[in-house]
């Protein structure tokens, strides 16, 4: 069996037990055993593919091995797209039913599909609790219930599932009375935020949800650069491949510690890149390439994400990301929080927005620029490249001659494809996809987000050398800011030349006036402008 196939890296998460090929879990949310042991109801959410799944399976198997209480967890995978809530509601029982039946407890295995016809079951607005309450009383121990993918069900089935288990909950130390020791939701989404947003109208005293009863919230943290090190560490010992130290650093920095991501570098690597060949070292170099493969394959997870850049919330959030302009969103609006739960975005450690990782940013930004790209002509590569060194300065000379020749005919194109609304972010968007068709395969093209600094960034990455572009409008700012910001740049870079494109939006202007080719000494740097 391959190191990396499947069956040791997981495609929903991180690795899964099997031939031991993972991280301890339980470190990754330690807090979630002191909520069982202090019998709390809670809240656990993560973006996709952040392990959830496989961390509920652990935590089950741990409970029911342990031999002081029962697990049971079920998934709600199959309520989405219902609204009514009386099909919800027997939706939600059939599949604590089926959780029951596949349960490795013989007591509760036992009793699936003996409470079908237990009194008060005809009715929606008690099934969930008359269930749940009989089998706590069946039971020799305690119960804990997992529901998985519970932000699936919404609407009015939503309201009345949680006006169950809330009255479930108030009444589990009444006489007669039993319900599960400890609950957790568990899905993309904070479900109070959902009702919250959906349902304002249920935010009151008495409202029916987990709100006023559940003890915290909590959410998954992405590995660390030291996890993500001893989990590919597992692989250099059961095969002596060997992760060189830049390797690792380069995997977290590309993928944040995102675990899907964290595995598929890994993979791309070493069955597909490497074809197996234990004999060879993986290097930062390695993982750069793997990186860029999975930022063009677009796999199935990263495509159900960049799905939700249809969504006018989603592509409203983005839009400000993209151009800087983060004072139109506060991160902590409904829509800013719904991208965070999607795993499309994170804060900095200022609290501003930005993509939750370099390899999700690219997807996104190569996103936005797929349906500009056909039309845009395709050059030859190698007459930009000797294979040492990228001839910007010639290759930008060639777009401004396509921005001046394609004017009428472009400003249509593009009004109809409505890319974003921000005129400098829309600029630079149609220049990164001339640069990505140009030099497609021949260089790395990387469209660097704004992040509160009101500027749009490109940076080419050929034969190890980084070709910086600042990009800006006539008139948004001084000239000597753009090149002092640009000079900095530089500086971070450890290069000592730049590329500055100025985008006049003058439309009575002379072109002579418009289109010009100047360079600029400033702070011992060579800065080649570029007007159009």
């Amino acid at each position: 069996m391959n190191a990396f196939s499947p069956k040791r890296f997981n495609t929903t998460g991180p690795c899964v037990p099997e031939e031991h090929y993972m991280l301890p879990v339980l470190p990754r949310l330690p807090a979630v055993e002191d909520m069982i042991e202090g019998k709390s109801y809670f809240i656990l959410h993560a973006p996709r593919q952040s392990g959830k799944t496989t961390f509920l399976d652990f935590l089950t198997d741990n409970i029911n091995n342990s031999g002081e209480m029962y697990a049971l967890s079920c998934s709600l995978a199959t309520l989405r797209g219902v609204i009514n809530e009386d099909k919800a509601i027997d939706r939600v029982f059939s599949q604590i039913n089926e959780a029951m039946l596949s349960s490795s407890i013989d007591a509760i295995k036992q009793r699936a599909d003996t409470y079908r016809s237990l009194p008060g079951m005809e009715s929606p607005d008690r099934k969930i609790k008359r269930v749940l309450n009989q089998l706590c009383q069946d039971l020799d121990r305690d119960l804990v219930v997992f529901f998985d993918e519970s932000d699936l069900l919404t609407g009015p089935g939503l309201l009345l599932f949680l006006a169950q288990i809330r009255d479930g909950y108030m009444a589990r130390y009444k006489r007669g009375n039993r319900f599960p020791r400890s609950l957790a939701l568990v899905g993309v989404r904070d479900i109070r935020d959902y009702i919250a947003s959906e349902h304002p109208e249920s935010t009151g005293e008495h409202l029916a949800s987990p709100f006023n009863i559940v003890a915290e919230r909590m959410t998954l943290a992405n590995f660390t650069q030291e996890e993500i090190g001893r989990l590919y560490g597992q692989h250099t010992e059961a095969t002596g491949q060997v992760f060189e130290d830049g390797a690792v650093e380069r995997a977290w920095r590309w993928s944040e510690g995102q675990p899907w991501l964290a595995n598929a570098l890994a993979r791309q690597i070493v069955e597909v890149k490497l074809k197996d060949d234990r004999s060879a070292k993986i290097t930062a170099f390695t993982v750069d390439e793997a990186a860029e493969t999975l930022i063009k394959r677009r796999d199935t997870h990263i495509d159900s994400l960049l799905e939700r850049l249809k969504e006018p919330r989603v592509k409203n959030v983005m839009e400000s990301v993209l151009t800087g302009t983060l004072a139109d969103v506060s991160p902590d609006n409904d829509d800013s929080r719904y991208c965070r739960d999607l795993g499309l975005l994170a804060l900095t450690d200022e609290k501003l927005l930005r993509p939750s990782n370099p390899i999700y940013k690219e997807v996104i930004i190569r996103t936005l620029t797929d349906q500009i790209e056909k039309f845009i002509p395709k050059t030859p590569i190698n007459v930009w490249t000797d294979g040492q060194t990228l001839f910007l300065s010639g290759l930008l000379e060639e777009f401004q001659k396509f921005w001046r020749k394609t004017m009428d005919a472009r400003a249509k194109r593009l009004s109809q494809l409505e890319v974003i609304r921000h005129d400098e972010a829309n600029h630079a968007i149609i220049l990164f996809s001339f640069l990505q068709r140009a030099l497609n395969s021949g260089a790395t093209i990387h469209h660097e987000y704004a992040e509160g600094r009101g500027a749009v960034d490109l940076c080419a990455i050929y034969n190890g050398r980084e070709y910086l572009v600042e990009v800006k409008l006539e008139g948004a700012e001084p000239l000597e800011h753009s090149l002092a910001q640009l000079s900095g740049y530089l500086d971070t870079a450890g290069e000592k030349e730049g590329w500055l494109v100025i985008f006049d939006r003058e439309q009575n202007k002379p072109l002579d006036d418009r289109f010009y080719i100047k360079k600029e000494q400033f702070n011992n740097k060579i800065i080649h402008i570029f007007g159009c």
